[in-house]
This record gives C-alpha cells, sequence and structure tokens, in this order.
C-alpha cells in the first residue's frame, strides 16, 4: 500500500472508528440475554406478575363506582383492561394450573386443587412445567412471593402440617419466597387474623371476616408487599431480566382487613346483588350451598340455595370483601411506587390477574365453584411499556391466552399451547382487530363456553335441564336459561362448544 493510501485508510479508520465503537455500545446494551437456544436476543422486558385470589372484577376500572381501587385503576390507565377474561376452572389450585401451563383440562385431576401434587407436570415430556421456567430457561431470574401456584408459599404440605420440602413448581424458580409472620406457616397465615390465630387451628370456629384497628403488615399480604419491596431492589442491581410473581391472598376468606379500609365504605351505599334467585330454568345441581362459606361457624347467618342471608348481613359481607379488595389495592400500590422509583417500570410488562370469580349472594350462592359469568370471570389488566395505554377490550380472553402472550411479548419462541397471544390487542385499538371470541370454563361436571354474545353450558348428568343458554346482549346477569326454546342458536353454538370439549367428563351422563 502506497503512502497517498496509507493516510487515506487512517483518516477513515480514525472517523469511523468512535462510530462504530458507539454502535457496538448500544447493540451490547441490548444482547445480554442468551436463550436456550443458545442465540442472543435483544434486551427482553422484565415481567412483574401480581396474582390476587378471589378476585372478581369489583373494580372502579370495571364500572365499580362503590369500591375504592385507586391503585389498581392508575395500573388500568396505564395499559389495558380486558373486560371479558375467563379462567378455565372457577377453583385456586386448577386455574392457576390452567394459567401456568396454558393448558385446558384433560382429567378430573386438572379440577382439583391438589392439581400440583397430582402428577401432571410429570406428563410434560420435556416441555417447561409452566411459563415461569419458560422465562427461566432463557436466561431469566425468577422470583416467587406468596401464592402463585396454589399453597401459600409454593410447597406441599397440608393445613395443620409443618411446611413442605418439595415446591409445588420444583423447575421454575430461582428464589420462592413468603414471610408467613406471627402465623409461622403460610397455610395458618392464609387463614390468618390480627391475633396470630387462623381458621385451621380453630376449626372453623371464626368468623368469615375481621376488621381489626391495626397496620397493614398485621396482616399477611402487608407482609407480602414489604418482602416485594425488598426483592425488587435487589432485582434491579441483577445484570439480567427478571420475572417477579406476587401473590396476594385477600379478599379471599376470610374477609379480614385492618380497620381503615373497613371505614372507606358505608354499608347504606353498598348495593346488592342483581340476581338475587336461582336463575330460571336451571337445575340447582349447577350451583352449590356455600360449603366453604359456611365454614366459618361464628358467621352471622348461614348461606343455602333454599333460603338467602338476610339483606342486612349480606350488605355488611359485602363491605368486608370491598374491605379486603381495598387492603390488596394499597400493597399493589406499594409495590408499584417501588418499581416506579426504581425506574424499572419503563422497561417492565405488568399483569395484575384475579385467579376467578366469587359469588357474593348472587344466584343464593356464596363462593366459587360454578361455571356461571359470577365464578369464571375475573379482571385482566396488562401494561406493556410503550404499547396503548388507557384501552378496555370487550373481546373474549381466556387465561390460556396468557402464556403465549408473554412469550410473544418477550420475543420468545415457545411450545403449542391451548392458547393464542393476544398481543395483537394490545399494540392498536382492541375494537379493530379480527378476533376469535370463544372461552371455555369446567366444573361441577359441566363444560360452559363464553361468546361474546351468549354463555351455552351442558353438564354430564342425570339432573335436568343439561343444557343451559343465556344471551348477555339482553341478560347480563344470566337470569334466565332461555335453551328450551333456543334450539337452533344452541346448535349453531355446539359446534363452538365441542371445539373445548376435552373428553374431561363421561359422556355417558349427556
Amino acid at each position: 500500500m502506497n503512502e497517498r493510501n496509507q493516510s487515506t485508510m487512517q483518516r477513515l479508520t480514525s472517523t469511523l472508528l468512535p462510530v462504530l465503537l458507539l454502535i457496538m455500545l448500544l447493540c451490547s446494551s441490548h444482547t445480554h440475554v442468551v436463550t436456550d437456544a443458545g442465540t442472543s436476543a435483544k434486551k427482553r422486558y422484565n415481567v412483574l406478575f401480581i396474582l390476587v385470589d378471589d378476585l372478581r372484577p369489583d373494580l372502579g376500572c370495571y364500572g365499580n363506582t362503590i369500591i375504592r381501587t385507586p391503585h389498581i385503576d392508575g395500573l388500568a390507565l396505564q395499559g389495558t383492561v380486558f373486560k371479558n377474561q375467563f379462567v378455565t376452572v372457577p377453583t385456586c389450585g386448577a386455574s392457576r394450573m390452567s394459567l401456568l401451563t396454558g393448558m385446558r383440562p384433560r382429567t378430573m385431576a386438572g379440577l382439583s386443587n391438589e392439581v400440583f401434587e397430582s402428577g401432571l407436570l410429570n406428563k410434560l415430556k420435556g416441555k417447561p412445567e409452566s411459563f415461569v421456567e419458560h422465562f427461566r430457561r432463557n436466561g431469566y431470574y425468577t422470583l416467587g412471593i406468596g401464592k402463585v401456584s396454589h399453597s401459600p408459599d409454593g410447597y406441599i404440605y397440608k393445613y395443620l402440617e409443618p411446611k413442605g420440602k418439595s415446591r409445588e413448581l420444583p423447575n421454575s424458580w430461582n428464589e420462592m419466597l413468603f414471610n408467613p409472620g406471627k402465623w409461622g406457616t403460610g397455610w395458618n397465615a392464609f387463614f390468618g387474623y390480627a391475633d396470630g390465630t387462623n381458621r385451621n387451628s380453630l376449626k372453623g370456629d371464626v368468623k368469615p371476616y375481621e376488621h381489626a384497628n391495626v397496620p397493614d403488615d398485621s396482616y399477611p399480604d402487608g407482609l407480602t408487599a414489604n418482602l416485594a419491596v425488598q426483592k425488587l431492589n435487589e432485582l434491579s442491581g441483577k445484570n439480567q431480566p427478571f420475572f417477579l410473581g406476587i401473590g396476594f391472598f385477600k379478599p379471599h376468606l376470610p374477609f379480614n382487613a385492618p380497620k381503615k379500609y373497613w371505614d372507606l365504605y358505608n354499608e347504606d351505599d353498598i348495593t346488592l346483588t342483581p340476581s338475587s334467585n336461582i336463575p330460571l330454568n336451571m337445575n340447582k345441581a349447577g350451583l352449590h350451598e356455600s360449603g366453604e362459606f359456611n365454614g366459618y361457624k361464628r358467621g352471622d347467618e348461614k348461606a343455602s340455595l333454599d333460603k338467602p342471608v338476610s339483606d342486612d348481613y349480606a350488605r355488611k359481607l359485602r363491605r368486608s370483601y370491598y374491605s379486603a379488595i381495598s387492603y390488596t389495592d394499597a400493597q399493589v400500590g406499594k409495590v408499584l411506587a417501588e418499581l416506579k422509583r426504581l425506574d424499572l417500570d419503563k422497561n417492565t410488562i405488568i399483569v395484575l390477574w384475579g385467579d376467578h370469580g366469587w359469588h357474593l349472594g348472587d344466584d343464593r350462592v356464596w363462593g366459587k365453584h360454578t361455571i356461571t359469568e359470577w365464578a369464571v370471570r375475573s379482571p385482566l389488566i396488562v401494561k406493556v411499556p410503550g404499547m396503548l395505554t388507557g384501552k378496555s377490550s370487550d373481546k373474549i380472553i381466556s387465561s390460556i391466552d396468557i402464556y403465549p402472550s408473554l412469550m410473544d411479548l418477550c420475543g420468545l419462541k415457545t411450545h403449542k399451547t391451548d392458547g393464542k397471544s393476544f398481543m395483537p390487542l394490545l399494540k392498536k385499538d382492541p375494537n379493530s382487530v379480527k378476533w376469535s371470541n370463544a372461552a371455555y370454563s369446567y366444573y361441577r361436571n359441566g363444560i360452559s363456553v363464553r361468546t361474546d354474545r351468549y354463555r351455552l353450558s351442558k353438564y354430564f348428568r342425570k339432573e335436568q335441564p343439561v343444557t343451559e343458554l343465556y344471551d348477555h346482549l339482553t341478560d347480563p346477569y344470566e337470569k334466565v336459561n332461555i335453551a328450551a326454546e333456543n334450539a337452533v342458536v344452541v346448535k349453531r353454538l355446539n359446534r363452538i362448544w365441542e371445539k373445548g370439549n376435552t373428553g374431561l367428563f363421561n359422556k355417558a351422563g349427556e
């Protein structure tokens, strides 16, 4: 190379080198994650997933004008509220199993709260046991606090036993934590009262509510929020993306919360159910006698399908339930405030989900465990940095759709699930997106499908009628079963219903 060419090359090098170094620096700041396939990927979103037990859509952002939930409502203004999200199973453990695996139940074990002990996870044949494990396989630091799977601390043991040594999700967590405080174990804390007692050890000889004049951390969810704040500070110093799952207990029974949340409400302002009777043309076999609720032996009244509780007691119970929601809302607020203070909110997907609904005297039931709208509809709020804010979607979403959606949002490939990604509904006006509106739920020997207008439920039992049809355009509270006089509609919807029939129940009873 002659001197002239050398000089030219030196000038180009001196000019381009800083630019090249800058490009390399920018790229390296977005390529520190290695996937399980061994390929580098752009910087992943963190994921904060908040699970709330027994939370029906009684939130301000869902149209309840009495409830006080400023922090969750604030989150809704920053993301998308899914108005029609439905769980697959209206009981805690089975609903969460379906959420975490993205799969509908295919065996009776899949309907049980003991599903994490049933061995179903051992049949996944190399697939991740949960979307949490899939995050972990792809370079995420995974941390769980509280009730994410079924047990309050993620370990397998019975109510009155010492804490177990085996995790419900053995491969999913880098850390699985819970502070049981003065209650000693997770299950004691789950049913805990402010004085350190619990429903289990007192053999149910307790009230189904409490509003003690104590600070937030005198109940378990306050301790969970404190622990989450502490761990967020640790996660902020890690040079890898994280998945943080936080499971709050309330408003699960007992409806316990500090008195200041009880004082937010005036009983005279609290409205009662618009569906105070058993739906017309419905068999009682599709409902139940509120056994979990009546197990709190010091309740003011017992509930039954034959005799509803008094209006006064119903208002008191609703006030207690609302108080518990407001208490959890405050704990959610503490976590979100710390996320923002640490400047983590700019790169963190936030999901808030209720594991199923709950009858508050609706259809004369107090509890979950039905495939009615009251028990299978629950809140879902999703905030993704840079995507739409302050939006709501009326599309029909199933909890099994959350798994593929998170993978899609974080740029992770995954195996096929029963769900479908709703990322398109987050990126633009949901009403402009073509969507297949159907969500399936399973319980009480029945399978139900919810479409954008109807709910069709079919039961595998002897008690008649075995088919129920509700028109949500004219009957949003499912007060009248119109299946008998709408055979054409039932036949059309049956084709959709069949797509969700996993063979779970014995067809001989049809």
